[in-house]
């Protein structure tokens, strides 16, 4: 059984079926007159929420964070639509008529509400099951008469719908794509090239004498032994090397600029309306 005291932890979160399937978010909780116990808490169904189904909270229990019902989620959804007035009132048939649909004995609950120190009904219902859930918020709740008695209402809350959606921000960012360095090393080559080298050689020649140069060659011994020598020469050639500076050798980076098209997914939210003429639809 919900007290007074569960009540903040039972606004604006979920409420589960006893199948532990998500039935919406309890809207708003109805005390009764009689008992000042909770007595009823009307859940946001439909698309969107949109919808609201009033559920017995007698037998209902807290499991963890949201609100656990034992009715079907298709009964809770199928609930009679009921006029709640502007004092926050539950006129006798309509309560009946919510009685009837959850199987609700009328007399006997009537009866309880309005014992001294007694309160609740009874209903056939013996759906069990428990399921955890997760969610947060504040509310409201109203007070009423199990039987159409006084009531007064307390809600706080935005009853506005915010619309949301996802914006694409596309950005850049730089990452390492590889190295380059600049590396000596020696390779030896064969050159070759022509240079012209001189030698010399012995030639012999021969002079007969004349009377211009008879004196000269008689001027030695008539009868003797000589020699004469002749040095020769010749051209090798010579193979030196000389480091000499030929280039500089630098690495230099440049940037190019690309265009590149990229693609993602956002989310956008869409509210849509139920009861609404299409003429009066301004989302």
């Amino acid at each position: 059984m919900i007290t007074r005291e569960q009540i903040p932890a039972v606004l604006d979160h979920p409420v589960y079926d006893a199948q532990g399937r998500k039935i919406g978010d309890a809207k708003h909780v109805f005390l009764d007159d009689a008992t000042h116990q909770p007595d009823w808490v009307s859940v946001r169904t439909g698309l969107f929420g949109t919808s609201e189904s009033f559920v017995p909270i007698h037998d209902a229990t807290m499991v963890e964070d949201h609100l656990e019902v034992p009715y079907p989620k298709d009964r809770v959804k199928d609930a009679p639509n009921v006029d709640v007035d502007a004092g926050g009132h539950l006129s006798e048939a309509e309560e009946h008529r919510l009685y009837e649909h959850y199987g609700i004995a009328w007399d006997e609950a009537w009866q309880q509400a309005n014992q001294p120190g007694q309160g609740g009904w009874a209903h056939t219902g013996t759906d069990t099951g428990t399921r955890t859930g997760a969610d947060t918020g504040t509310g409201g709740y109203v007070d009423t008469g199990a039987a159409g008695g006084g009531a007064r209402a307390r809600s706080s809350g935005d009853e506005a719908m915010t619309r949301s959606e996802e914006e694409m921000h596309v950005g850049v960012e730089r990452r390492e794509t590889g190295r380059a360095r600049l590396r000596k090393y020696v390779v030896t080559e064969e050159q070759q090239q022509t240079v012209p080298v001189r030698h010399e050689e012995v030639r012999v020649e021969r002079e007969p004498i004349t009377e211009a140069d008879r004196d000269r060659a008689l001027s030695g011994p008539d009868i003797s032994e000589s020699e004469h020598e002749v040095t020769l020469h010749e051209e090798r050639p010579v193979v030196e090397t000389e480091a000499v500076p030929v280039e500089r050798v630098r690495l230099t980076s440049e940037e190019h600029t690309d265009q590149e098209t990229v693609a993602g997914e956002v989310r956008k939210e869409r509210i849509e309306t139920e009861g609404v003429d299409e003429d009066d639809r301004r989302l």
